[in-house]
């Protein structure tokens, strides 16, 4: 453990230096901050951060910045955790109403995140894979359309609009649709586009025109059994100074496009992981941060994230995420009711 004085000089220099990204030096911590030790005596502390890992010095300025054991120790010993009230009013105003769907609920909360904290926020829903398929529903919406809606075991939805021609009737969707609630419903998400192959001879003989509806339902499905993973506020990478450089941002965007990674992000054991309040997690890794949290739907599980630089205001993204989860939470505990 650190001293006292070694603390309160490694939690300035992390908190400037996640306002600014700038180096801080010796100079700046007595002058704006005034903290009551020589200049000398606070570089030589600098110094002995440096040699524990927790600083690094830059190659263009005398002053340090935080390195990622520096974030670690700030986030476990010294950090204040904002209230974040800021976030409990916008949620709770933008879901007011009762009749949102639920996966709306969650991809709005995680604009909110993204919009509130200037960074990347991810949600990764609850894995469709471990999901059996309950029914299809359908609902016409005017002579010439209607919308299947594919619903799982866990309550997870997926719609499909049909917008048919003169030759494809609503009857034959409807039969369609029948014919694979007879032969699915119960069937584990990942094996319906094997047996959707199987059904194809009973279609052709029960629909008329069973192979634009074969292929439609199909694709249906396909996206259904997808990982399902919802990005917002990717372009807020472009304005941080840490991804200026081009290729590190074209890695980055190939990354957030890359939802297996998502999802495995805590199993390397040579990132760095933090456990925090609740179900909060953080992983540092490439000049990038990670801070997600886990939220229940029924037997599932899904998970927020704010991805940005290390220079992230943790205290204040740990705390929103944290009510995220919980209103998320709670919204989808009322609906069971």
């Amino acid at each position: 453990m650190l001293t006292s004085r070694q603390e309160k000089i490694l939690k300035v220099i992390v908190e400037e230096f996640i306002k600014t990204a700038e180096p801080v030096g010796s100079k700046l911590l007595v002058e704006k901050y005034g903290i009551n030790y020589s200049s000398a005596t606070i570089r030589n502390e600098m110094n002995y951060l440096e040699t524990e890992g927790l600083l690094e010095k830059t190659h263009t300025s005398s002053g340090r910045v935080p390195s990622t054991l520096g974030y670690r120790y700030y986030v476990e010993h010294l950090m204040d955790v904002d209230d974040s009230t800021d976030t409990k009013y916008e949620l709770q105003t933008v879901m007011r109403e009762n009749n949102v769907p639920l996966e709306d609920v969650i991809q709005r909360s995680c604009d909110i995140l993204s919009n509130m904290t200037n960074l990347t926020s991810v949600v990764l829903g609850p894995d469709a894979n471990r999901q059996t398929l309950a029914h299809i529903q359908l609902f016409p919406l005017d002579s010439n359309s209607c919308v299947a809606v594919f619903i799982t075991d866990q309550g997870h939805t997926e719609n499909k609009t049909f917008r048919f021609e003169d030759q494809i009737t609503i009857e034959d969707i409807q039969n369609c649709t029948n014919i694979l609630n007879d032969r699915l419903a119960g069937t584990p998400i990942n094996e319906i586009v094997e047996k959707m192959n199987e059904l194809k001879p009973i279609l052709a003989y029960s629909v008329k025109k069973h192979e634009a509806l074969f292929n439609a339902f199909m694709q249906a499905f396909i996206k259904f059994a997808s990982d399902n993973v919802y990005y917002s506020g990717a372009s807020n990478m472009l304005y941080q100074p840490e991804f200026a450089d081009i290729e590190k941002m074209r890695n980055i965007m190939k990354m957030l496009e890359d939802s297996k990674l998502w999802r495995s992000l805590g199993d390397n054991e040579n990132r760095l992981k933090l456990q925090t309040s609740n179900n909060n997690e953080l992983v540092w890794f490439d000049d990038m941060a990670v801070v997600s949290s886990k939220f229940k739907i029924g037997d599932e599980e899904g998970q927020l994230m704010v991805v940005g630089p290390s220079r992230m205001d943790y205290n204040k993204v740990v705390k929103m995420l944290d009510f995220a989860s919980e209103f998320i939470e709670s919204q989808y505990n009322k609906r069971i009711k």
